[in-house]
């Protein structure tokens, strides 16, 4: 399974992406991850971490915040199948009918 993993990020990572930014996950930052970088940087990638307390620049941390204080209603949360429903929905229509202005206050990560 590990080979596996290594396999599919490796070909995305390299023909994709050539700067990815890292939150501060424990497992972005796990041993494996720091053995591999040297390997990677002589290949042209570079990895990039957030700062430890940046949610404003974490995607995942922005739509969650949305989620929870915009787009569910209080009633969504009455039970455990009508939230898991009412999250899915929000998440399928995430850049069609619930849309994120990201270019309100750019940030430059590179």
């Amino acid at each position: 399974m590990l080979n596996l993993f290594w396999s599919i990020s490796r070909i995305f990572l390299l023909k994709f992406i050539k700067k990815p930014l890292l939150d501060n996950a424990s497992v972005h930052k796990a041993k494996i991850i720091r053995e591999r970088m040297p390997h990677w940087q002589k290949r042209g990638l570079f990895i990039f971490f957030l700062p430890p307390y940046s949610p404003h620049l974490n995607i995942a941390e922005t739509i969650w915040r949305k989620l929870k204080k915009e787009w569910l209603d209080p009633q969504d949360y009455l039970e455990k199948d009508s939230l898991f429903y009412a999250t899915n929905r929000c998440l399928a229509n995430l850049g069609t009918n619930l849309i994120i202005n990201y270019h309100c206050c750019p940030v430059k990560y590179f």
